[in-house]
């Protein structure tokens, strides 16, 4: 019972410290940002690629740094969790989790600069992150239903429909980018663009969803008293 106990807190010490080394990165980054044609930041028409752009944001190395070590953060959280769960479901569910947030550190690691390596990890994130989300659809049919349920299961359902929309809406052919090229590849557009730029939004919106989900996840939290069994798992 201590060694789950120890291991539940050490797993919400990471994932708090961990979405705040995320969130500092991109406040930071956001908030000093300039272009070169003096416009300023919108979240609706710039993208995160472009504030991790060196030589192209004076504070590349803060959100790449964030992205790094705030997902490597995040997978401690996830892999500590993975020992708590008895149900395979369960195990699926931090895995994929697990593997969304190393592809996110992947797109810290490796900034537009390199691009095809950045772009494949973005790619991963956003494939993992619809996986994720489906996962925990399933464990949660196999966990009876509660507030702290619907307080985690709203924003995996927005996390699930804009992660998933920014990867299918390019095949529907709607002309939103030009030649219908999949959003990744549209994220490093250049100047002049829409200002309300569908790709930049749906990344936002999937990465910030993303985010308040694991954030629910974490605050979310069970603790199994002393004099009781150990809860199935902390979420």
């Amino acid at each position: 019972m201590l060694r789950r106990q120890r291991l539940a807190r050490m797993a919400l010490s990471f994932g708090l410290l961990g979405l705040f080394g995320l969130l500092l990165g991109l406040g930071l980054v956001i908030w000093g940002y300039q272009s070169s044609d003096g416009r300023e930041f919108s979240l609706l028409n710039h993208s995160l690629s472009e504030l991790g752009s060196y030589g192209h944001s004076k504070l590349a190395v803060l959100l790449n740094g964030g992205l790094f070590f705030g997902s490597l953060s995040l997978v401690l959280c996830w892999l500590f969790t993975l020992q708590l769960s008895r149900l395979l479901s369960g195990h699926l569910l931090y895995l994929s989790l697990t593997l969304t947030c190393m592809a996110l550190a992947g797109v810290g690691l490796f900034p537009v600069n390199v691009y095809h390596l950045h772009i494949l990890m973005l790619k991963w994130f956003f494939i993992f992150g619809c996986i994720s989300v489906g996962c925990y659809l399933v464990y949660l049919l196999q966990r009876p239903f509660g507030a702290a349920t619907l307080w985690t299961l709203i924003p995996a359902l927005i996390s699930g429909v804009s992660l998933g929309a920014f990867l299918f809406l390019p095949h529907l052919e709607l002309g939103i980018t030009e030649g219908d090229n999949p959003f990744y590849h549209e994220l490093v557009l250049q100047l002049p663009r829409p200002d309300f730029w569908w790709p930049a939004v749906l990344e936002w919106l999937g990465l910030g969803s993303f985010m308040l989900w694991v954030l629910c996840l974490l605050l979310c939290t069970k603790k199994a008293p002393d004099e009781q069994e150990p809860v199935e798992s902390p979420y």
